[in-house]
């Protein structure tokens, strides 16, 4: 199917509501990200990253943190925390190093943002952070890894573990539980997410749960999604191309199961796992594949596929259904996993 045939294939397969969006974005002719430098990639994607979010909620604790990585360097990160159940809501927000001493510890969330390990920011993915810690009653770091091109694999790799391990061992001076702990991450952070999960396992440290939104698991672009789906709205082929070129050093490097987890040898005894895919997106066989070898050794999977939406639709809440949906279900599998009581 040549590329124009498989755009309206791809148009007549959207919900209404995101062919609407898809048709905006075409409308507005903005320069596809692989034909920018990763710099102009990164400003035009921050432009655009919080335009479809919805609302921010209220939160008691938004705090900016510094984190150290293994080579010194000082990780960006931001706490953002719902009252905890023992204490008053305290109103603070601005940059603070330790909670109030009274304040009960919170099950947390180390949250990785996507961009294809080249583009996106603790800004931009701000309020999905706040939302998610709004609904599951938890808190959330999100990390400022360091972005490729300048930092190539497995930099990226190193600082997610960096920031759990450290958080998993000092996390109870920022109000953070030791004992409940999950990962996630969207796109390439879902990547470094799952990651993080099979290093926890082999570290034997502490980890509920895995939330995958739409990750990169595989080392290569052979499944039939990436063909059927080569030329979909939002992320295609070309801009796949674009990220990986930037990030990995070769091509030794897609085998290495800390870019495609679905390289490692075994997955036996990581984290639980909930998995959202969308079903318009060239990875979405991948997250499927995932979900299986993860079945297979017998660790339990809550896989969701949103019907009709592109790769990105969770930062599209308020103009797509399923984003809305697919938070507060992420949501409802971070409670399950901490044992905190529904809303």
């Amino acid at each position: 199917m040549n590329p124009a045939n498989q755009r309206a294939s791809h148009a007549r397969a959207l919900t209404p509501a995101m062919a609407a969006l898809v048709e905006r974005m075409a409308r507005a002719a903005r320069p596809p990200l692989y034909t920018l430098t990763p710099q102009q990639a990164r400003v035009a994607y921050e432009k655009g990253a919080n335009v479809l979010e919805v609302p921010q909620p209220a939160l008691d604790r938004v705090e900016d943190l510094r984190l150290p990585a293994r080579d010194g360097y000082a990780l960006p990160a931001r706490l953002y925390a719902p009252a905890a159940p023992a204490a008053p809501a305290q109103g603070r927000q601005g940059t603070q190093t330790l909670p109030a001493p009274q304040q009960t510890p919170l099950p947390w969330l180390l949250y990785l943002h996507g961009g294809g390990f080249t583009v996106g920011s603790i800004a931009s993915h701000d309020t999905l952070c706040r939302v998610l810690a709004a609904q599951a009653g938890c808190a959330v770091v999100s990390l400022d890894y360091r972005l490729a091109p300048e930092h190539k694999f497995p930099v990226a790799v190193n600082d997610a573990w960096d920031a759990y391990a450290y958080l998993a061992q000092r996390g109870a001076a920022f109000g953070l539980d030791p004992s409940r702990i999950a990962v996630g991450g969207d796109s390439a952070g879902g990547t470094l997410a799952a990651v993080t999960a099979i290093a926890a396992r082999d570290a034997a440290m502490p980890l509920a749960l895995q939330c995958l939104f739409y990750p990169g698991t595989a080392p290569n672009s052979h499944a039939r999604s990436h063909h059927r789906l080569a030329h979909a709205p939002v992320l295609d082929e070309a801009l796949i191309g674009w990220f990986f070129h930037h990030y990995l050093r070769n091509d030794a490097d897609r085998q290495d199961w800390r870019f495609a987890p679905l390289m490692a040898d075994d997955l036996e005894g990581v984290a639980p796992a909930w998995i959202g895919l969308a079903e318009i997106d060239p990875m979405v066989d991948d997250g499927v594949a995932y979900a299986d070898r993860l079945r297979a050794v017998g660790v339990p999977v809550d896989l969701e596929i949103y019907r009709g939406v592109t790769h990105e639709f969770i930062k599209m809440g308020r103009a797509i259904p399923e984003a809305r949906q697919a938070q507060a279900d992420a949501a409802r599998a971070l409670r399950k996993a901490f044992k905190i009581a529904e809303k």
